[in-house]
Order: structure tokens, then C-alpha cells, then sequence
């Protein structure tokens, strides 16, 4: 549903261009087929449209798609010039070719055409998501395996009960479909961008349990532990000590946990866990199984035909045995 590409300039022509692991000469191409139809098509008629524009063209260095299941999509060009009046007429031009908001960026500069961001529609359980995704804002790569990734969590949490906390929430994937397996949510995000799209698909969507905040990991662990006291949480109107809390949710970069988060995350019953990364997630579970035994695994193909792979696990806690 979305994808990146480099413009490879050669004389008079201009071709998206990707290049292999490690470096080494650009592939340039065409089409791209592991994306979906529509990134397809806009990729052979905004090539035309940049060949028939120099003001498009020029300096032009890289061109984002990001498209939703309903239609929409936004195509963010990317200059190594400063943008100026022919080059937004041309843009506002390009925007009604094809039907797709368009902005252009370059250094400290910002041009949008139409609409700065999407609205996405998810099928989950019988129940429909809509999301807004905003240009640069984080969004799952495949809508279709996302869709079957957010109902195996809702699945995976049925009748633990109680509230949840939810670490790396951004702008709310996982957080909306689990808001109705749990009696309140405190989701916690490090960007400022990414906790207002998810207040307002939280809002959109009537989840009214829900309460964002913006904290990394690490902020969580101290506030939770009472180290120290944070005003955004004041400011929110956050009563950390009315949750009940029974289960976290964790969805970090490929990085990982680091070892103050999995200090945190192991004080929980039930851990559920999403990975992009096998290693880093191997490398944090060895560390978990001291306190939490696996009850699920999943595996997610987000990324067709690449190594990469979407892993999700449910944890709980070691029942405790007493001597007799």
C-alpha cells in the first residue's frame, strides 16, 4: 500500500529507481509488482507526466506513494530545489491527472496539493476501522495482512479482561480493535504527530476508553513506577492509579526492547508482542521466558517476496506453584 523510490536522471529521462542491499548499480523501473494495482498505474502516468514537465522534474531526487483500500492516494515529491509559483501550477495540474493529492517537498519547505493526509478503511472481526494516515506518519506496508493481524490480536486477547496498556501506539493500528477487549486503553506514543492522528481516529471511530499520551518507553517505566512525575499526563487528565492493568501491548522498532522496557513489560500478566525483526525478538523473548511462557504465535507476510516477516506472540506470566 505504499512504497518509496529514487528518480534516476539520464539526460532527458527520469525512471524510479531502487537500489539492492548493500549498494551497487540502481535497478530501474517501470512498474513495481509486489505493490498493489494502484501504485502500479500512478507509477506509468506520473512517469509521463515528469517527462512532458521540467518543472516537475527538475531536481526532482525521490517520489513516496502511500494508497488506502478505498481509493484515495497521496505521492510526495521530493527536490533538492527550492519549490516556487510554475511548480505548484504544474502540481495542482498533475493532482487532477491523477486524482491523487500531491505534495511537494523540499529543504524547509512544504507544498500541498488537496489533502495532507488519507483515510483508510480496515475490516476486523466483522467490524469496520477507518484510519486517517498522514503523509510521513507510520502505517503497516499491507492493509489486507493487517487486517488479519489486528483481529489474531483481538483473538489472542479474548477474556483476559481488565485494562490495557498499549507502548508505540502511533496512530492507533492496534488500539482501536483492542479498546473493545478491554475495559479502558492507556496508549502511549514519542510522536507528536502520530498521538493526534490517533486521538482522532479514536474519535472518529466513537472508542471512547481510550486515553493517548505522549511518552517514550522509558518515560512509561518511570511514571508507572512513580520515579518521576510527567505534566502531559497531568495535562491529560491521566489517573494512573485507577487502571487496572492486566495486559501491555508493544509493537517497537526493529531495534527492539531495551532492557528498561522489558523490565517493565514482565511485570504484566499477558505480553503481547509485535515484531518486524526475528532477531531482536528472539534476543528480547530469551529474556521474557524467564517470567512468561509463549501461549501463541503468528507469522504475518507484510512484506512479499523480501526476508522480512511480521511476528506476533502472546505471553503470560508463569503460574506460580505453592509448596506443600
Amino acid at each position: 500500500m505504499r512504497a518509496e523510490f529514487r528518480i534516476w536522471h539520464q539526460g532527458e529521462q527520469c525512471d524510479f529507481a531502487m537500489f539492492p542491499p548493500g549498494g551497487g548499480a540502481p535497478q530501474l523501473m517501470e512498474q513495481f509488482p509486489i505493490a498493489n494495482r494502484q501504485i502500479n498505474r500512478l507509477m506509468l502516468e506520473l512517469r509521463q507526466q515528469l517527462l512532458s514537465s521540467r518543472e516537475l522534474s527538475h531536481k526532482l531526487f525521490q517520489v513516496d506513494f502511500l494508497t488506502t483500500q478505498t481509493g484515495q492516494a497521496l505521492i510526495s515529491l521530493i527536490y533538492h530545489r527550492r519549490l516556487d509559483t510554475p511548480w505548484q501550477l504544474q502540481a495542482e495540474r498533475l493532482a487532477k491527472v491523477l486524482q491523487a493529492g500531491i505534495i511537494g517537498r523540499s529543504r524547509k519547505q512544504k507544498l500541498v496539493i488537496g489533502e495532507d493526509h488519507l483515510h483508510e478503511q480496515l475490516w476486523v472481526n466483522g467490524r469496520t476501522y477507518t484510519y486517517r494516515q498522514a503523509e510521513q506518519s507510520f502505517v503497516q506496508p499491507n492493509a489486507l495482512v493487517c487486517e488479519k493481524m489486528l483481529g489474531w490480536a483481538q483473538q489472542a486477547t479474548a477474556g483476559v479482561g481488565g485494562d490495557l496498556l498499549e507502548l508505540y501506539c502511533g496512530l492507533g493500528n492496534f488500539t482501536l480493535p483492542l479498546s473493545h477487549q478491554f475495559d479502558r486503553v492507556l496508549a502511549t506514543e514519542v510522536a507528536k504527530p502520530s498521538i493526534a492522528l490517533a486521538q482522532h481516529n479514536a474519535e472518529i471511530n466513537q472508542c471512547h476508553n481510550i486515553q493517548f499520551v505522549r511518552l517514550s518507553s522509558e518515560e512509561v517505566s518511570e511514571a508507572l513506577s512513580g520515579s518521576r512525575v510527567f505534566r502531559r499526563i497531568e495535562e491529560a487528565e491521566i489517573n494512573l492509579s485507577a487502571y487496572d492493568f492486566r495486559c501491555v501491548l508493544v509493537d517497537p522498532p526493529r531495534a527492539g526492547l531495551d532492557p528498561a522496557t522489558l523490565s517493565l513489560v514482565a511485570g504484566f500478566e499477558y505480553i503481547v508482542y509485535i515484531s518486524c525483526h526475528l532477531d531482536s525478538l528472539t534476543d528480547n523473548l530469551a529474556t521474557l521466558a524467564q517470567t512468561h511462557q509463549v501461549e501463541q504465535v503468528a507469522l504475518f507476510d507484510q512484506f512479499p517476496f523480501t526476508e522480512h516477516q511480521e511476528t506476533g506472540v502472546l505471553l503470560r506470566r508463569h503460574k506460580r506453584t505453592s509448596l506443600r
